[in-house]
């Protein structure tokens, strides 16, 4: 008998049965995720934190499946977007990309594809606090120049 963590593909016509475990489709998932536009991180966890530091990559991070009690799939995936994007697109896209890839891999289709929007990530602009602090050094030149010619 299969685990009732594991997810049963059946196969009518040969009586065979295939077992998948939740963590490959959250694998999938991930993958898939991270090449959405306007995604900019996905959410990591104190597991995928430790992978880090061991210099693991965790891809399944930012995404959890589950089996409810009618046994159909629901998936939560925890995301950052960039700052400015739309987030009612991105995450459309999210769904239907995630959906596409696990059902072009597995066949399995999901129940329900949950987006959390967890934060948003501004990007640098190296350029523009450079010509601040360029901006405030040159206001400290201007002025010691000015007292040291008063001194002359």
């Amino acid at each position: 008998m299969a685990d009732s963590s594991k997810i049963v593909l059946d196969d009518k016509n040969n009586g065979e049965e295939i077992e998948i475990d939740p963590s490959v489709l959250e694998v999938i998932m991930g993958i898939a995720a991270e090449k959405v536009d306007g995604v900019a991180e996905m959410r990591g966890s104190v597991r995928s934190g430790i992978n880090r530091v061991l210099g693991r990559e965790d891809r399944s991070k930012g995404v959890t499946v589950r089996l409810d009690e009618d046994h159909n799939l629901i998936a939560d995936v925890y995301i950052s977007v960039e700052a400015g994007s739309y987030v009612p697109k991105i995450a459309m896209n999210l769904q239907k990309d995630l959906q596409e890839q696990v059902e072009q891999m597995t066949d399995l289709t999901f129940k329900e594809i949950n987006v959390h929007v967890t934060g948003l990530v501004f990007p640098e602009d190296e350029d523009k606090e450079d010509s601040q602090t360029a901006k405030l050094f040159s206001d400290i030149d201007e002025k010691s120049k000015n007292e040291s010619t008063r001194e002359s």
